[in-house]
């Protein structure tokens, strides 16, 4: 009899995340694979990060996670996007070794002392009085625990697309998962259906550079982990072609060839990540589309055609790309497909992840309907620590929207119906002034730490960082800055100059002046030697500070609501005064506050106050 106070399905980013965390956290822990050679892969595009994204990867790290740091340890170029922008929409960027992230990663997962790997394919759900008891395997092997973690990823019930031709793949190359979608229908779930695809690889030695547009890496790099002293490595630039009116005659005289043209997809793809040919059908009006020619790796040649996403037939696909500039005589060494895949949709679980009907069952990942690695691994990390909590018979963690960006993915997954791959982006988040990439360490490192996976080490290194933010803010505040032909020769190159003596915050406020601009024209400051990420959020803090404040205040009203709490034996189907539709969709998700209520798509201002009156009502015949 195999025994585990947890286990995990799929070893995807999610997987890896929740392992390693309950292993982490002393729990004996199984991680279960289709395939343990796949462990981490980036089956997409080998890059962490961007907009919105670079927030989840900093919140990972600052809650104890590993995606930052096997980010840091294998990048092959580093980026910052938007970076003369506000900072709340910068975003770092990392194009990564594929393989080498993968090694990186097993080598981690190896050295847990409480993980088990093991390469099977978990097809039946364990299940008795609505509480899971662990998992059967395609060989009949029955494997114990009273927590199991599903991050299945694209695997469920997959098929990949290649034109009108398909496989039973989850990836290509991998086999699909069987089984584990029928016995989730038949202990009740709801299972639906999505889409996503992934473009072409090809040979590097068979592109024409010269008439691309070299993008490279930042010189002066961040790092996504706030540990100090990230490895610097060599960086390798990625490039820019376009298409042209050629590639889009071609994809409009092959639309019919298309499996998801012809109807035979059923699963909806995402919104926000199209294929090359519903670009070319959606935006008709776009005589052209930026693609990014972007490496795998350093020891390979095989290279990624970013933005070039389809499903049509690979005899079509290499017409496609030949009518790119420099691809002209490209040799293609994997096609494009579609994958479709069951998934799970999150209104059935709570905001801990774990499933409403089944306790000691938590979902993280695409099953829940997302699509990202960096949305996967924090649902998985997040995953993990509750299955401790839960095992410790402990309240489980639940991160508030206006904590963290994990907060606001987790929050709409659980409150709205999702019925296309859910991508995290920063038009999401309401405070996304608060949620910023820089301040990730701030507003969820004690949250960490408090759950273990924080050392003692690192949390006393955070403290000292966060007072000398704050040292450095009074002293900025404190501090004059005197008209001088030295000083005024140095703000003439920005722009600016003084000719009275001025507090260095309030210099630092007009928009051309940055904290390196006053390092240049201040001694004072010169001499504090700060590093970046420190004068980061000093600069920031001083700078945004009334807008900041004023997103504040939208939290304390926002936080009302929330403090409200919906009894759990509330019978929605009674309440009168609103909709049917609207009993229906209270009755699915079952807020627990009602902010949360607010949120569901559907309910209305006036179905808010008919619920504040139950409530009253309801507290009311209780004390009675």
């Amino acid at each position: 009899m195999f025994k585990y106070d947890v286990i995990v399905v799929g070893a995807g980013h999610a997987g890896c995340e929740a392992a390693v965390a309950c292993s982490k956290l002393g729990a004996k822990t199984l991680l279960a694979s289709l395939n343990l050679d796949n462990i981490a892969l980036m089956p997409c595009n080998p890059a962490i990060g961007g907009p919105a994204k670079s927030c989840l990867v900093r919140e990972i790290d600052a809650l104890g996670g590993i995606m930052a740091i096997a980010t840091d340890a294998t990048y092959m170029q580093l980026k910052t996007l938007n970076s003369s922008k506000g900072p709340a929409v910068r975003a770092l960027r990392a194009q990564s070794d594929k393989k080498e992230y993968m090694r990186f990663v097993r080598n981690l997962l190896e050295k847990e002392e409480n993980l088990s790997l093991k390469q099977c394919t978990m097809s039946e759900l364990l299940v008795e009085n609505n509480e899971v008891k662990g998992l059967k395997d395609e060989f009949g092997q029955e494997y114990f625990a009273p927590v199991v973690i599903l991050t299945t990823g694209t695997s469920l019930e997959a098929r990949i697309w290649v034109g009108l031709q398909y496989l039973e793949f989850g990836r290509l190359g991998e086999a699909s998962a069987k089984g584990l979608s029928p016995s989730l229908k038949k202990l009740g779930f709801n299972i639906g259906r999505l889409k996503t695809g992934t473009p072409a690889r090809v040979d590097a030695r068979t592109i024409d550079f010269d008439k691309m547009i070299v993008q490279p890496g930042d010189e002066n790099p961040s790092f996504f982990s706030f540990l100090p002293d990230r490895p610097i490595r060599k960086q390798y630039p990625c490039y820019l072609t376009r298409t042209t009116a050629q590639t889009h005659e071609i994809i409009k005289n092959n639309l019919d060839k298309s499996p998801m043209y012809s109807g035979l997809i059923h699963g909806i793809g995402p919104r926000y990540c199209p294929s090359i040919e519903d670009k070319i059908v959606r935006f008709a009006h776009n005589p052209s589309h930026h693609i990014f020619i972007e490496p795998e790796g350093i020891d390979t040649y095989e290279m990624y055609v970013q933005g070039f996403s389809t499903s049509l037939p690979a005899s079509v696909q290499i017409q496609m790309l030949r009518s790119l500039p420099g691809l002209e005589n490209v040799h293609v060494m994997k096609p494009a497909y579609a994958v479709e895949y069951d998934y799970m949709p999150a209104v059935q679980l709570t905001h801990s992840l774990m499933t409403k009907n089944v306790k000691g069952l938590f979902c993280a990942g695409q099953i829940n309907g997302t699509s990202g690695y960096e949305e996967a691994a924090a649902q998985g990390l997040l995953a993990g620590i509750n299955a401790i909590k839960y095992l410790q018979n402990k309240e489980m963690i639940t991160l508030s929207r206006e904590s963290s960006y994990l907060g606001t993915l987790v929050d709409d997954l659980v409150t709205k119906d999702i019925d296309e791959p859910y991508r995290m982006l920063t038009s999401r988040s309401e405070y996304r002034l608060l949620l910023r990439q820089d301040n990730a360490d701030e507003r969820l490192t004690k949250i960490g730490y408090d759950a273990g996976l924080i050392s003692q080490e690192r949390y006393v290194s955070y403290l000292k960082k966060q007072q000398t933010i704050e040292d450095e803010i009074l002293r900025l505040k404190e501090t004059k800055i005197s008209p001088s032909d030295k000083v005024n020769s140095v703000l003439s190159k920005y722009g600016e100059n003084i000719d009275r003596g001025l507090k260095l915050s309030e210099l630092i406020k007009r928009p051309n002046i940055t904290y390196e601009v006053l390092i240049e024209a201040d001694k004072s400051t010169k001499d504090m030697n700060l590093t970046r990420d420190v004068y980061e959020q000093v600069e920031v803090k001083i700078k945004y500070d009334g807008y900041i404040k004023r997103q504040i205040e939208q939290v304390n009203m926002s936080g009302k609501l929330e403090k409200i709490r919906i009894p759990d034996d509330i019978d929605y189907k009674t309440i009168q005064h609103i909709s049917i539709e609207t009993r229906d969709k209270l009755s699915k998700i079952r807020p627990t506050t009602l902010g949360q209520a607010s949120r569901i798509g559907g309910v209305k201002p006036a179905d808010i106050s008919v619920l504040m009156v139950m409530i009253e009502s309801h507290q009311l015949q209780k004390k009675n």
